[in-house]
């Protein structure tokens, strides 16, 4: 079995591809992770920033100018689905699981970050470590 993953947006306009195993899976629940998946926390898989290759298309990317290190977000240009983060001073990038070509490959999520910031109404799968912020580094 081919350790590459495809996804894309929900135009198909930009279709990208990623090889190499996922280095985590985890749960976003920060406030502006809720702003991109509409409310709720943002299901991600950690990926080396060098495994990503555009196969179609190439995204719009937006980062804000008003804080010192942004994450730069990339998303499709046309529907305006969001495929992506690149992290400041990394060398991962966070793709968002719903834009994978089948999103039940991800497995399971492994941990839920940002808890502090967690709605009233998202639902953490039992027995998953919670975090208030990031996880401590190892």
């Amino acid at each position: 079995m081919s350790d590459a993953r495809e996804g894309g947006c929900y135009c198909g306009q930009v279709r990208y591809q990623v090889t190499g195993p996922a280095k985590a899976f985890g749960a976003c629940h920060c406030r502006e992770c809720q702003y991109i998946s509409g409310g709720g926390p943002n299901y991600f898989q950690l990926y080396e920033a060098a495994s990503l290759s555009f196969v179609r298309g190439m995204p719009k990317a937006f980062q804000r100018a008003d804080l010192d290190k942004p994450r730069v977000r990339e998303f499709c240009p046309d529907c305006g689905t969001h495929l992506l983060t690149r992290l400041p001073d990394s060398t991962h990038l966070v793709i968002k699981v719903g834009t994978l070509d089948d999103p039940a490959t991800a497995g399971t999520v492994g941990f839920a970050i940002f808890c502090d910031d967690a709605q009233p109404f998202h639902q953490f799968p039992e027995g998953v470590p919670r975090f208030p912020k990031r996880p401590p580094q190892a």
